[in-house]
């Protein structure tokens, strides 16, 4: 029998995999937002424009559904600081593979897992940059140039990750592409 897992990994085309989780957003009230598919979007360029040596496929879905059981509410630091985990937990449920959930799971570093997973480095760059770029109920996004520094220099900070030199590259290369 075919789980959910196999059928949104066997789906190559990203724009039908965001169709996918949006009923599946519908049907079980997962968090699934504009901020999933522009961070998702850019993952794909990041990975496209860069020549990074992943499966795309893989990371694209998990960067549609790591946020599954996001809070609605950024004020629960309980709920900020377990979310990724618990999705992770909950995609186990779907049908997907450990690897993948601890992928998801490694979005953001508060479950300690080591060693990470290369895809979860990438899901990590562009969920704090990404996040940054947006407007937020309690504040206005980030400029790119002061949202790579902040990536950088506070939310990177003391933290490896093996593209965040490329994903700086990525981002100088882009703005001056839109300059």
């Amino acid at each position: 029998m075919e789980t959910f897992a196999d059928y949104i990994l066997s789906e190559q085309d990203h724009i039908r995999k965001m169709e996918i989780v949006y009923y599946l957003k519908r049907k079980t009230n997962i968090f699934y937002d504009n901020s999933v598919i522009f961070k998702t979007e850019l993952a794909r360029m990041f990975i496209e424009d860069m020549n990074i040596d992943v499966d795309k496929n893989l990371v694209l879905t998990a960067s549609l559904l790591c946020a599954c059981k996001k809070p609605t509410n950024p004020q629960d630091l309980m709920k900020i600081k377990s979310y990724a985990k618990e999705g992770a937990e909950y995609l186990q449920t779907l049908g997907f593979d450990k690897r993948f959930c601890k992928i998801c799971e490694e979005v953001n570093r508060y479950s300690g897992s080591e060693p990470r997973e290369k895809e979860s480095d990438i899901l990590e760059l562009v969920d704090n940059f990404g996040g940054m770029l947006l407007n937020r109920p309690e504040r206005r996004g980030f400029p790119v140039d002061e949202a790579l520094v902040l990536l950088e220099y506070r939310n990177m900070k003391g933290k490896n990750n093996i593209y965040m030199d490329k994903f700086k590259e990525f981002v100088c290369v882009t703005e001056e592409l839109t300059a």
